[in-house]
């Protein structure tokens, strides 16, 4: 596998497991955040990873949550695909 390959397969990994994560929504996550875990799992094209996933405040708590999710080879951490996004806390009066 190239190293493009191997990037594109990392990337398309974590961009799964960020979608998975965001089908929780803030309160859900609110009553979990600050928390991580890691497992180990395999990317689109089969290659043996870990997986870690954050669920952090932003700024402070009762704010915006923010989503980090890390897969990399066990071997290398730093050459991982990382994929983040924030959610914000519901509107008051709005539809959850």
């Amino acid at each position: 596998m190239t190293g493009a390959s191997l990037r594109a397969d990392l990337e398309a990994a974590a961009a799964e497991e960020l979608a998975r994560a965001l089908t929780l929504d803030w309160r859900q996550l609110s009553a979990q955040a600050p928390w991580g875990d890691s497992y180990e799992g395999f990317t689109p094209l089969g290659r043996s990873v870990t997986f870690e996933r954050n669920y952090l405040w932003e700024d402070e708590p009762g704010g915006d949550i923010r989503i980090e999710v890390t897969v990399f080879e066990a071997k290398a951490f730093e050459e991982g695909a990382h994929a983040s996004c924030v959610i914000g806390p519901p509107q008051s009066g709005a539809d959850e």
